[in-house]
Parts: structure tokens; sequence; C-alpha cells
């Protein structure tokens, strides 16, 4: 509940103090995988409308290729921003000292 309530604190903070990315960063990934899953479908489906062997190349080449580069942009551009934001909050405890 504590955690809940610390959120929504978060989103009502005008002076930006606390930083919602790094506690939002799950359902991003999350999102993103689903997003990925959906795209590939669609370029599967697109393949099969095409022709049979279009769309099997599609299915066991090029969909998968397709979903783990998205996965893994998303993953490193997931990875930049909690990196990006621990360093800000190291910068502002050693600040503080």
């Amino acid at each position: 509940m504590n955690e809940q309530k610390n959120f929504i604190a978060s989103i009502f903070d005008f002076s930006f103090s606390s930083f919602i990315t790094t506690k939002i960063v799950k359902f991003l990934y999350g999102a993103s995988m689903i997003i990925s899953a959906i795209i590939s479908l669609f370029l599967i489906s697109t393949g099969f409308g095409s022709s049979a062997v279009m769309g099997i190349i599609t299915l066991l080449i090029i969909a998968p290729i397709v979903f783990i580069l998205i996965i893994v942009i998303a993953r490193v551009y997931l990875e930049i921003m909690i990196v990006l934001f621990t360093i800000s909050e190291n910068i502002t405890k050693i600040a503080a000292k």
C-alpha cells in the first residue's frame, strides 16, 4: 500500500524530486514485448497474405528477427534510462553531503 501511495505522490510531485520511471520500467518492458509480438504477428499475416512461401519465410526468419530486435532495442533503451536515473539519484545524495 505504501508503494502505491508513494507512486501516486510521485505522479503529482511538481518539483520532480522523485521519479516514476524507475517504478514503471517493468510495465514498459512488458508492454514492449506485447507490441513486439503484435508487430511480428502482423508481419506473419501479411506474409501469408502475399503468398505461402513468403508466409513461411516470414514465420521462420523475418518475424523472429524483428521480435528479438525490438525487444533488445527496448531493453537497452530502458536500461539506459534506469542508469541515468540512478546516476541522478546518486549525484543528489553526494550533493546533499
